[in-house]
């Protein structure tokens, strides 16, 4: 299978486990929905590494993977579904240790601050910084990138980097959609910014979270017997295409709505015309994930 085909609807992982020694997951949409857990999920990913697989979990989160952790315990969401988390809030904090003497604004809200925990960071205002780390809004429930338009033309007169810590455009919550920080980083690019992003759709997420997978099976895995699960084109489905690995992607996530599954349940044909306008495609899609 390769994501260059039409992508064909599988019931469940179970289908698919057999030609995969790694399965990257998504975490949000697809493992929770910010509210609630899915429990079919963590059931299919606990069956996975019960064959003897490896699940790395890999989110956008602008925080630590020790941080995420904790929180999906809080969910429910079991140890025995992964063995380890990757998110975009550990490259930012290796990308802030590489500037470690520099100051740095943070655009985001306080729940984000354990990106910098036991670093020694100097933080400024914009006038001050030398470079920008972006977690998201303040308030994400009220806000707009256009609250943001003044202090991002600030950063443009400084030609500040931006260091995007959560690439994700939106992210569902519970029955809303909530925009995240690649809101702001994108209007910033669009203004002519400097942007490093941090996660998935980019390449450095998944070198790490190979990187990990190795070392907890003692050998490197080979990009054909890897496969990304993830809900969102953007992110999760154009970095495995990117990325050169295979992708499930989960209908009932932050496309659903288009997909008119709020209303009902999955057509395969509906799905398969709808994936096939999208610039890139999946190699599989399901409706939840489930065994």
């Amino acid at each position: 299978m390769t994501a260059l085909s039409r992508p064909v609807h599988v019931e469940g992982l179970q289908s698919l486990a057999d030609r995969y020694d790694l399965v990257l997951c998504d975490v949000w949409g697809v493992l929770h929905n910010g509210v609630k857990a899915y429990e079919s999920a963590s059931d299919a990913l606990t069956r996975f590494r019960a064959k003897g697989g490896r699940v790395v979990l890999v989110s956008n989160a602008p925080r630590p993977g020790a941080s995420v952790g904790t929180q999906l315990d809080g969910f429910g969401v079991p140890r025995a579904a992964y063995d380890a988390i990757v998110t975009s809030g550990d490259l930012t904090r290796l990308a802030i240790e590489e500037r470690i003497d520099r100051i740095v604004h943070h655009v985001g809200p306080p729940r984000d601050m354990p990106i910098y925990n036991g670093l020694d960071v100097r933080f400024g205002s914009i006038d001050e910084a030398d470079y920008v780390v972006c977690s998201g809004f303040d308030n994400d429930e009220e806000e707009t990138v256009e609250d943001y338009r003044a202090p991002l033309e600030a950063m443009r007169r400084r030609d500040l980097l931006m260091v995007c810590a959560n690439p994700d455009l939106i992210v569902e919550r519970g029955n809303m959609i909530l925009p995240c920080a690649g809101t702001i980083a994108l209007a910033y690019e669009e203004m002519g910014g400097k942007v490093f992003y941090a996660g998935k759709p980019h390449g450095p997420v998944y070198d790490r979270a190979l990187d990990v997978a190795a070392e907890l099976s003692g050998r490197a895995i080979p990009k054909e017997r890897v496969l990304a699960v993830g809900d969102a084109i953007r992110t999760d489905i154009a970095g495995a295409v990117g990325f050169g690995i295979d992708s499930l992607m989960v209908a009932r996530g932050i496309h659903a709505e288009e997909l008119g599954l709020h209303n009902g349940g999955l057509v395969s044909g509906h799905v398969q015309d709808w994936v096939d306008r999208q610039p890139v495609r999946p190699t599989a899609f399901t409706e939840v994930l489930s065994w």
